[in-house]
């Protein structure tokens, strides 16, 4: 295969990871079924495409855990006072848990986006990029 086709093949493996911002998995299908379909044009394409697949899967995993966190977090006072005592009265340590639980998350997408930016600069140069931070779901 040609350099630059392959390193624009890789750049869209990357790149189609922001296809989670317009249907529900997108992060983790679209690159999936890029990768399938050119990981047997060459070892970079397969080498970026299970990178992508990875850290997309690392990420969702990550954010899952956060909402986990945050169910009782934020549902905690309803249930120790009970639903016929329930009076909202925010105090400063159910909002420094919300708040600090969301920006967590916040900052989580915000990372999320700028890696795959630099991901997706880096295979349009044909360079190899290693996401940091990322389970090996798929070696």
């Amino acid at each position: 295969m040609k350099k630059n086709n392959e390193s624009t093949n890789a750049f869209l493996i990357h790149v189609c990871s922001f296809a989670g911002f317009i249907f529900p998995f997108g992060n983790i299908i679209t690159p999936l079924i890029i990768w399938q379909t050119l990981k047997g044009r060459s070892k970079f394409l397969d080498e970026q495409g299970k990178e992508a697949i990875n850290f997309n899967l690392s990420y969702s995993l990550y954010i899952f855990l956060i909402s986990i966190l945050f169910i009782p977090l934020s549902l905690g006072k309803l249930l120790k006072r009970g639903l016929t005592q329930f009076k909202f009265t925010p105090n400063f340590s159910d909002l420094f848990s919300f708040v600090g639980i969301s920006s967590l998350a916040g900052v989580i997408y915000i990372v999320a986006i700028i890696l795959v930016i630099i991901a997706s600069l880096k295979a349009k140069e044909g360079e190899s990029y290693t996401y940091p931070f990322t389970v090996k779901f798929i070696k």
